[in-house]
């Protein structure tokens, strides 16, 4: 069974930044892709942004620009580079992986934007 553990969430202040990490309990590079998903309060998950193993990227479009997916497959993390962080992004924050047929999801990190 595959673990992903995220950390990094935090109280931020709009405008700030945070960068999160997700460390999967085996390679990287075993996975078809990876990514970052949210859930805001009283609202459902969504997809904020993925990452191949090809390295190819996608983001959802209200984080184009501000949000970056990168993994570094040395290191074996995952990390999303948050700027320009707005109320709109206070949300759980969920790392998953696809291998195969199947699907993994982390316990989520928090992150709460507000002054």
């Amino acid at each position: 069974q595959v673990q992903l553990v995220e950390s990094g969430g935090d109280l931020v202040q709009p405008g700030g930044s945070l960068s999160l990490s997700c460390v999967p309990s085996e390679a990287i590079a075993n996975f078809n892709y990876m990514g970052w998903y949210r859930q805001p309060p009283g609202k459902q998950r969504e997809l904020v942004a993925l990452i191949g193993n090809d390295g190819e990227t996608r983001y959802m479009t209200p984080v184009k620009g501000r949000f970056t997916i990168s993994a570094d497959n040395a290191k074996n993390i995952m990390y999303l580079q948050m700027n320009n962080l707005k109320p709109e992004d206070t949300a759980v924050y969920f790392c998953n992986a696809y291998k195969g047929v199947s699907l993994y999801w982390g316990q989520g990190t928090r992150v709460t934007v507000s002054s």
